[in-house]
């Protein structure tokens, strides 16, 4: 009986870290930076800001570039890409947003681990990646040095 109560206790502590974890992150996020506003007030500034411009086709695509997330982390994931995504708009002096501007902004609200999955997409859609590929390329520096080695050691 004793070591179902310890089970228990274990299996407990580590949903309560878990849990915990995901609620400081979102707590790091809504702290003020410099400006005053926090990295969850721009995003919602960025979306309330161009979600009058969204067309259905730029939409949709946004909905099967998320598509992969977990449905638990979806609604997050679209959150963050939407925002940069206006953001990208915005700064482009954009009256409307086309598919341009949604795969520009996706690769630089992703983390390059997705970039995989986009490329893949994008050739399905028979869409050419070579105007993004600037993009990809300055992503790609974030990656330690020789990674691809030591990941084909494990």
């Amino acid at each position: 009986m004793s070591f179902i109560i310890v089970f228990w206790g274990f299996f407990m502590i580590g949903f309560m870290a878990i849990g915990g974890y995901f609620m400081f992150r979102k707590f790091l996020k809504q702290l003020p930076k410099e400006d005053g506003k926090s990295m969850m007030d721009w995003e919602l500034h960025y979306i309330e800001k161009t979600k009058h411009m969204w067309e259905k086709r730029e939409r949709e695509l946004l909905e099967e570039l998320v598509s992969p997330v977990p449905e638990l982390f979806r609604d997050v994931a679209r959150q963050k890409i939407a925002s940069r995504i206006g953001q990208v708009s915005i700064e482009k002096g954009m009256d409307y947003i086309n598919q341009d501007v949604v795969i520009e902004g996706y690769i630089l609200a992703t983390p390059k681990r997705d970039h995989k999955f986009l490329r893949k997409k994008l050739k399905e859609k028979k869409i050419d990646v070579t105007p993004y590929e600037p993009l990809f390329k300055l992503s790609k520096e974030g990656y330690r040095a020789n990674w691809e080695a030591s990941y084909k050691k494990n």
